[in-house]
């Protein structure tokens, strides 16, 4: 047995036996991953075309039942209106480069709303003007002549033509507080999403659900965004249209800091906890800024309301027992 075991024959027998063996197991091996590899990207895809399908769905508005979901599904311009920007050239007149970036900025997109917009940019002026003269003229026509009556209708009427202006400002500046008050923590969630493994669509999607609940906007805007990503081709699109939409100093950084990081391979966790420490810092600086403001606020106030009352309560026994006495001594 043991000169069976050290002959040369069996040694070459067994040497092989072992290299087919791993032969087989390497090229077996190769195969059974190559399998598992294409099970996987099967996967990712069909998760891909269903996570599209549902951002279609949400896009266009299928998907209103669901609570979470704040998007605002644009309606179509109304007939009159399209005809009125149509014939009279409102584009021209009122629309320039940055008139989209400020509708989209507003939460407005697409091009009912645009041209909703200019129709108001159009409209306006007239009816504040036929209100102020039917105002002027009609309700209180006074000892004033009527030329003067319609030149108050008129400058009415200019100042009415920047309403919709105002209004679409107004709109803004709430919604980028919104959104500026909710960043920081959405960035922590981003964080906490791409440490846990998720990529940057599946961690947008989930920050929008959780984020829906404190800025609807917020939430709207980062559904925007997963759909460009999973549409666009180039990523840095969506990250640039993110940080257009908002109008946000904060945004675009950390839309540049994720450019970066993807075009040169950097780490995105450690971009994103970079920007998430400078956005719990500078949020802290905002409520600090707030704080060191406020006693000069309550100064005016302090004045005119709380110390006038204080002194008639102090003053106001004494002076009550000096006029009982006077009348009591007269």
């Amino acid at each position: 047995m043991v000169e069976m075991l050290i002959s040369r024959e069996f040694l070459i027998a067994v040497l092989a036996a072992i290299s087919a063996a791993a032969v087989v197991f390497t090229f077996g091996s190769s195969m059974i991953v190559k399998k598992d590899m294409q099970t996987r990207i099967k996967r990712v895809a069909v998760e891909r075309d269903r996570m599209r399908a549902e951002e279609m769905a949400r896009l266009r508005g299928v998907g209103a039942n669901d609570s979470r979901s704040s998007m605002r599904r644009p309606k179509e311009a109304r007939s009159y209106m399209k005809t009125a920007v149509e014939r009279f050239d409102l584009k021209k007149a009122f629309q320039d480069d940055t008139t989209v970036d400020k509708l989209a900025m507003g939460g407005f997109r697409g091009q009912a709303h645009l041209t909703s917009f200019l129709f108001q940019r159009f409209a306006t002026p007239f009816g504040v003007f036929v209100i102020a003269a039917f105002y002027l003229l009609v309700v209180i026509p006074g000892d004033r002549p009527v030329f003067l009556n319609l030149v108050y209708a008129i400058g009415a009427g200019l100042v009415g033509s920047y309403l919709p202006v105002l209004m679409l400002k107004n709109a803004t500046q709430k919604r980028q507080s919104s959104i500026r008050r909710s960043w920081p923590d959405c960035l922590d969630l981003l964080l906490l999403c791409v440490e846990a493994g998720m990529s940057m669509e599946h961690a947008f999607k989930r920050v929008a659900r959780e984020i829906g609940q404190q800025s609807a906007e917020l939430a709207e805007e980062l559904t925007l965004t997963t759909a460009e990503l999973s549409f666009l081709e180039d990523r840095t699109r969506a990250y640039e249209n993110l940080g257009r939409r908002t109008g946000l100093d904060n945004v675009r950084a950390v839309m540049t800091a994720l450019i970066q990081a993807d075009r040169y391979g950097t780490s995105v966790g450690q971009a994103l906890r970079v920007m998430a420490e400078e956005g719990r810092e500078s949020r802290m600086m905002e409520a600090e800024k707030k704080a060191a403001a406020l006693p000069p606020k309550l100064t005016v106030p302090l004045i005119l309301f709380f110390l006038p009352v204080l002194f008639i309560v102090i003053m106001a026994p004494a002076i009550i027992k000096v006029m009982s006495n006077g009348m009591m001594g007269s």
